[in-house]
C-alpha cells in the first residue's frame, strides 16, 4: 500500500510560503514514487472536514508556478487547536490514511504538531516547516518569508525618508510584529547615512513611553528638520499592555478568537496621530500602518528567500521519513544550513531580538542589528544623496 502525505499551511500568508509547499510535494514524489500527496484546504480545518486538494499528479511546471505565487495557495487558518480539537484532527488524518503530516507555519503551528505527535503514539510522522515574516522562531537564524517582507519594509522607509527630505515633517510607519521587532528593525536596513531615517525605532522588546516618544521626536526634529519613525504594532507599555490598550478606549478595542487585542485592525494609527497633534501642535505629521502589504507583496519576492523556502519544504519531506520534527534555518558562520530540531524546541516559543540589537540609551539600532540585516537584506538600490 502506498504512503500518504498530508500538507497544510497555517497562520499569515507570505510571499514564499508556497515554495515550501511545492518543495515538500516534489520531494515526496521523488523520494516516494506512488505516494499520495494531499493538500488540506485552510490548514487543519481541511483535515477536520476532509477537504483536500490532490497534489499527486499535478504537473511539475504548474506546481512551480504556484511556488512563485504569493499567499497561501491551500488557504490558511488562525485556528489554535486545543487537545480536543487535535483529537478531531488526528482522527481526520487517520481517516485519510496519512503516514505523515507536514504543517507549514509559525510557533503556534509547531505547537499543534507537538500536541498531535504526543497524541499519536508515533503512528504518524508530524513535521513543522518554518514560516513567518515576524522572524520569531526559536532555533532559526531567520525564517522563510522574513527576507522578502524585510525588503518591502526597507524600501518603504528609504522612500519615505527621501519624501520627507523634500517636504519636512513627522512620519510614523507602523509595522507588523506582535512580540518580536525584527521586521520593524528592517526599516533601517537601507539607511543611506547617519542623517537618514528611520531616526527612531520602537520594538516590542523595549517598553514604550508616550512621553519619551514625544521627546524623541522633538529632539529629532531639532536635529534633522524631519523625523521618520518605525513602530512595531505590538509595542507595549511598561505594565506589559499593548500600546493600543493605553491609547484606545476599551470599548473600541477589537479582539480575536483567542482574546488577543487586534493590532492591525485597531485605532492605533489615529491614536498616535492624536498624540503628536496634542504634544507637537502645528507640525506636519503622518501615521501609516503598513498592514498586510509587506508579507505577500509580489514585487518584493527575494530570490534567496524563495530558494530557502523551497529547500525547507524539501527538507521537511526528508524529516517526515525520519519520524518527524521541526525544520530550522541556521547560520554556520558562512551560509544558511537546514537542521532537524525537536518540535518542543520551537512549539509555542517566541524568539526575540537580542538585547544588543538596540542602543542602550536610544531608540535606534545598534551595530549587531545592522550587521545581521546587511547579511540578510543587503542594499538593493543605489540612490543619489539629496541636496536637502
Amino acid at each position: 500500500m502506498s504512503a500518504t502525505f498530508v500538507i497544510a499551511q497555517g497562520g499569515g500568508p507570505t510571499a514564499v510560503i508556497n515554495q515550501t509547499l511545492v518543495g515538500a510535494a516534489l520531494e515526496i514524489r521523488k523520494r516516494h514514487p506512488g505516494a499520495r500527496v494531499l493538500g488540506a484546504r485552510h490548514g487543519v480545518r481541511g483535515i477536520r472536514d476532509g477537504d483536500y486538494v490532490d497534489l499527486t499528479d499535478i504537473r511539475e511546471d504548474q506546481l512551480r508556478l504556484i511556488g512563485r505565487t504569493p499567499s497561501s495557495a491551500l488557504g490558511s487558518t488562525r485556528d489554535k487547536p486545543d487537545a480536543a480539537y487535535c483529537d478531531v484532527i488526528l482522527k481526520g488524518l487517520q481517516k485519510a490514511g496519512a503516514d505523515a503530516f507536514i504543517y507549514i507555519g509559525g510557533n503556534d503551528t509547531a505547537g499543534t504538531q507537538q500536541i498531535l505527535a504526543d497524541a499519536s503514539g508515533g503512528s504518524i510522522a508530524f513535521v513543522h516547516a518554518p514560516k513567518t515574516i515576524d522572524n520569531d522562531l526559536e532555533e532559526n537564524d531567520h525564517t522563510p518569508g522574513f527576507i522578502s517582507a524585510a525588503e518591502f519594509v526597507a524600501g518603504a522607509f528609504l522612500s519615505v525618508d527621501l519624501d520627507f527630505r523634500a517636504l519636512p515633517g513627522i512620519y510614523v510607519g507602523i509595522v507588523m510584529g506582535r512580540h518580536a521587532g525584527f521586521l520593524t528593525a528592517a526599516s533601517a536596513a537601507w539607511q543611506l547615512d547617519e542623517d537618514s531615517g528611520p531616526h527612531l525605532v520602537y520594538v516590542p522588546e523595549r517598553a514604550f513611553e508616550v512621553s519619551r516618544f514625544v521627546d524623541d521626536v522633538r529632539a529629532t526634529l531639532d536635529r534633522h528638520r524631519r523625523c521618520i519613525v518605525a513602530v512595531s504594532e505590538g509595542v507595549s507599555t511598561a505594565d506589559g499592555k499593548a500600546l493600543v490598550e493605553s491609547l484606545v478606549p476599551p470599548e473600541r478595542l477589537e479582539r480575536d478568537a483567542h482574546g488577543n487585542v487586534k493590532l492591525s485592525g485597531s485605532d492605533l494609527t489615529a491614536a498616535l496621530e492624536q498624540a503628536l497633534a496634542t504634544h507637537l501642535p502645528g507640525k506636519r505629521a503622518r501615521v501609516d500602518a503598513l498592514g498586510y502589504m509587506p508579507r505577500g507583496y509580489v514585487g518584493a519576492i527575494n530570490p534567496v528567500d524563495s530558494e530557502e523556502a523551497f529547500n525547507a519544504g524539501a527538507f521537511a519531506a526528508a524529516v517526515a521519513g525520519e519520524g518527524g520534527g521541526s525544520v530550522a534555518l541556521q547560520f554556520d558562520g558562512r551560509q544558511t544550513v537546514l537542521k532537524k530540531v525537536p518540535l518542543d524546541h520551537v512549539a509555542g516559543k517566541t524568539r526575540h531580538m537580542p538585547p544588543d540589537f538596540m542602543q542602550a540609551d536610544a531608540n535606534r539600532l545598534a551595530q549587531p542589528a545592522y550587521d545581521y540585516l546587511k547579511r540578510l537584506v543587503p542594499a538593493k538600490y543605489q540612490v543619489g544623496r539629496p541636496f536637502v
